[in-house]
């Protein structure tokens, strides 16, 4: 019998088994079993049968070298550290690229932590919870989501319209809900589908028939839809844009418009550009 790196190989698949058992001291319920080779008898002798026998790793570790494993792919070096395997499995990334591991508003972050989540529980018989963080970035944005949330309250209570906000997660949308629940002067619903679903903030003052603006919105310039026509060129009836050389004519059927962005998470920085909402779909 022949053994190298946890790779064990014998006559048949069980006693190969057998041997990795024996020697790394545990027993069939405590390991982790790879057939390589099942083995078989050939005209002119035979092949042996090869298998992989491990300690089988908790749930948290199966996930980290998970993780480990994934950001190599994507060509990031981190190391993944389980903190704790109680009632959620918490992981805490470390690398120098923690802008690339957490991406826009957190998406890559949560993209991984969801995948990690889905194979850390394969062949368990009850789930568990897998949370992923880096840099700690879970809390920063939770207390930022806590001060977006009072300060979304207090605008829509001071211009008595309905206040909404870009399409959030649903961890983070039950964070603006939790922090308004007990607010006396607003009341919180969440509108849209998954995953443009978003949170409207709806003050007690609200007019009956308010559509509502989103949070960050100005009035009067930017936000009606409209562009400033100082960029040179003039515009036919139609509002579209013509060139000041009278013997140039647009191309057949003109440029196509291009689809709507749709931004994940809170809007935090400059909102200046972003429209109002066309459409609200009931809860």
């Amino acid at each position: 019998m022949e053994q190298t790196e946890n790779v064990f190989t014998a006559k048949t698949v069980d006693e190969a088994i057998a041997e990795g058992l024996a020697t790394l001291g545990i027993t069939l319920d405590e390991a982790e079993i790879t057939v390589i080779e099942e083995g078989k008898k050939k005209l002119f002798g035979s092949v042996k049968a090869q298998v992989k026998v491990e300690k089988k790793r908790s749930e948290g570790k199966r996930a980290a070298d998970f993780i480990d494993n994934l950001l190599a792919i994507l060509g990031i070096k981190a190391v993944s550290e389980v903190v704790s395997e109680d009632e959620a499995i918490n992981i805490d990334i470390k690398t120098t690229a923690s802008s690339r591991v957490i991406g826009k508003r957190g998406d890559v972050l949560d993209a991984i932590q969801c995948m990690a989540g889905a194979y850390a529980n394969i062949g368990s018989e009850s789930y568990k919870k897998v949370v992923v963080d880096c840099e700690n970035y879970r809390a920063q944005r939770e207390q930022t989501l806590k001060e977006l949330a009072l300060k979304l309250a207090a605008k829509a209570v001071e211009s008595g319209r309905k206040m909404s906000l870009e399409p959030m997660t649903p961890y983070e949308r039950r964070i603006i809900h939790s922090v308004l629940m007990d607010n006396a002067d607003v009341k919180t619903v969440s509108e849209g589908k998954e995953p443009a679903r978003y949170i409207v903030v709806i003050p007690n003052n609200a007019k009956p028939g308010d559509k509502g603006i989103r949070y960050g919105e100005r009035h009067g310039g930017r936000g009606n839809g409209r562009r400033d026509n100082r960029g040179g060129g003039r515009r036919d009836n139609r509002g579209e844009r013509r060139s000041d050389n009278r013997g140039e004519r647009r191309s057949s059927g003109g440029a196509k418009r291009g689809k709507k962005e749709i931004h994940f998470g809170a809007f935090l920085g400059n909102s200046n550009d972003l429209k109002p909402e066309e459409t609200k779909t009931e809860e």
